[in-house]
C-alpha cells in the first residue's frame, strides 16, 4: 500500500478542527513520519495507526508545531517495544533542540532510536528508494525531503515466450540481464518508479522546485492566501497559488495542500486560489485525510 495520512494540517497553533502537523507516508514496507508536530501520538491513534510499522521519522525544522510531539512519539515506540531500529532525520544545526526532545522526560528507553543528522548532500538508501533532503527558505534551518523509488523493468509475456524463456530462467535473465544471446532489454519494459516530496515553510526558492520536480505526489504547505502574499514572504511561507504554480511547472501528478493558517474559516478559499495555477488532482488536507498515492505511469507495451 502506498498513501499519505494526514494526522494534523494547521500552522502555528492548532484549531477546533485541525492539529498539528503530522504526515504519515506509507510505502509498501518502509513507513515514514513527517514533521510530528504536538498531538501526533493521539492523532496516530485516531487514525488506526501504530507506531511498530514506523522505520524513520523525517523533521523539516525545530519550531514547535512541526517536533513538539517528538517526544511522546519515540516513547511510544519504546513502550510498544518496536523490534527494528527507527531513524530520525532533523536539521544537523538544530542537534541541541533533538537531544532536548529525545530525552525530553523519564521513561524506560528501550528502542533503538538511531540519530540522522540532515546536512549538504544528504541521502540514504530506504526499502522505498533513495530518501534526500535540500535545505529551503525560512527563519531557521529547514530542510524539505524527496523519496524516489528507482526504475526497475517488467517483463512482456508475449516477448518471453516468442524467445522460449520460462520458468526459473525468467528470474535468472533479471538478475544477470542476459541469457544466453537474449538480452534483458529485449524482453521486457521499463517499470517507472515514483516519488514523492514533502516541502513545508518556505518561501520560494530552487530548492522548492528541485524536490518536486516530476514527483507523484506533492505535500507542501500553503499557509497564506495571494491577499497576504507580503506576509508570506516575510515569514517564510507559501501561498496556495505558489504552491499550485510549483506543482504546475514541476509536472506533479497529485497535489496536496496543508500547514493551514487559522486566519482562514474557509478552506474552499485555497482550493479556488490553487485551482487557477495547477489543473491536476488537487487535495485540501484535513485531518486523518488518506490520500492514495497515484497508480504507477504505465510504460508503453513494446511494439
Amino acid at each position: 500500500m502506498r498513501e499519505l495520512v494526514a494526522l494534523g494540517t494547521a500552522s502555528q497553533v492548532p484549531t477546533r478542527h485541525r492539529n498539528h502537523n503530522g504526515y504519515l507516508l506509507r510505502w509498501d514496507d518502509e513507513v515514514i513520519l513527517f514533521d510530528p508536530g504536538e498531538g501526533t501520538q493521539r492523532q496516530l491513534l485516531m487514525a488506526g495507526l501504530p507506531v511498530t510499522p514506523l522505520r524513520r521519522i523525517c523533521i523539516t525544522h525545530f519550531h514547535g508545531d512541526h517536533s513538539l510531539g517528538l517526544p511522546g512519539v519515540l516513547q511510544r515506540i519504546s513502550l510498544d517495544r518496536v523490534p527494528h531500529p527507527v531513524h530520525v532525520h532533523y536539521p544537523a544545526g538544530g542537534s541541541e533542540f533533538y537531544d532536548r526532545l529525545r530525552h525530553a522526560t523519564s521513561y524506560w528507553d528501550n528502542a533503538d532510536i538511531v540519530p540522522g543528522p540532515v546536512g549538504a548532500g544528504f541521502a540514504v538508501e530506504t526499502s522505498a528508494g533513495r530518501l534526500t533532503a535540500l535545505p529551503l527558505r525560512h527563519s531557521i534551518e529547514t530542510y524539505g525531503y524527496r523519496l524516489a523509488e528507482p526504475d526497475s523493468r517488467r517483463m512482456v509475456p508475449t516477448l518471453l515466450a516468442e524467445r522460449g524463456i520460462s520458468g526459473p530462467a525468467v528470474g535468472e535473465l533479471l538478475r544477470a540481464g542476459r541469457l544466453g544471446d537474449v538480452a534483458l532489454e529485449e524482453v521486457s519494459v521499463v517499470r517507472p518508479g515514483q516519488s514523492f516530496a514533502f516541502v513545508m515553510d518556505t518561501g520560494l526558492c530552487d530548492s522548492v522546485f528541485a524536490l518536486a520536480d516530476g514527483v507523484d505526489l506533492l505535500v507542501i504547505e500553503s499557509t497564506f492566501l495571494a491577499e497576504d502574499a507580503a506576509l508570506a514572504a516575510q515569514v517564510g511561507h507559501l501561498t496556495a497559488g505558489q504552491a499550485a504554480a510549483v506543482a504546475r511547472e514541476c509536472g506533479v501528478r497529485k497535489l496536496v495542500l496543508t500547514h493551514f493558517s487559522q486566519r482562514y474559516p474557509e478552506p474552499d478559499r485555497f482550493l479556488e486560489e490553487a485551482r487557477k495555477e495547477f489543473d491536476g488532482p488537487i487535495v485540501i488536507a484535513e485531518d486523518l485525510l488518506r490520500v492514495p498515492v497515484p497508480p504507477r505511469r504505465q510504460p508503453p507495451e513494446p511494439g
